[in-house]
């Protein structure tokens, strides 16, 4: 499968481990994570990658973090994010319930269930009426969500980074700098 919890995790435990300012890891991560919320669903890693290159953060971090949004979670995200965004928009808070998020989560998964007997044109459609019909609660919703998710990201990330360089150097730790002298060579 092309899309799978184990390779997410081995691409996260590789990105712990590159040689990059803890910051501009977890930045990746971030805006990679918020970049997985919006509705351009297809589209992430294209966009985490213009926008690694453009405010020059990490592109494998970045990447990384698009990931977070697999496709079994997909329907469950963008289905709570609409709720979310029609409450904000409408103002009452009233409609949103876990149940109605459940039952809109269920109905996109039996949309993105692609069968080689659908047209392109009704896929098409599909995806139409989830940016344009649907857009301003979904873009609304998707924004809070990615920006509270891209968040939390930044610092877990943060301390994981950390967490796995003292590891790392628990387990190999450099001399000592007092036992060579400024000018770099022993005496």
């Amino acid at each position: 499968m092309l899309f799978s919890w184990r390779r997410f995790r081995e691409h996260t435990r590789g990105v712990l481990h590159l040689d990059e300012e803890p910051s501009r890891l977890a930045a990746g991560m971030a805006v990679g994570v918020f970049i997985g919320c919006t509705p351009f669903y297809g589209l992430h890693t294209l966009i985490a990658l213009l926008v690694a290159v453009l405010f020059r953060l990490n592109k494998v971090a970045t990447v990384t973090g698009t990931w977070i949004n697999l496709p079994w979670f997909a329907p469950f995200v963008y289905a709570f994010s609409l709720r979310l965004g029609e409450a904000i928009l409408s103002q009452d808070f009233s409609s949103f319930s876990w149940a109605s998020v459940l039952a809109l989560a269920e109905g996109a998964r039996a949309y993105l269930r692609v069968s080689p007997r659908q047209s392109v044109g009704e896929l098409w459609g599909v995806i139409w009426d989830m940016l344009f019909v649907a857009s301003k609660p979904l873009f609304v919703g998707t924004s809070i969500v990615g920006l509270m998710a891209g968040f939390v990201t930044y610092f877990v990330t943060l301390e994981a980074v950390r967490d796995v360089r003292r590891l790392r150097h628990l387990r190999h730790p450099r001399r000592p700098s007092a036992d060579v002298p400024r000018g770099g060579t022993r005496t």
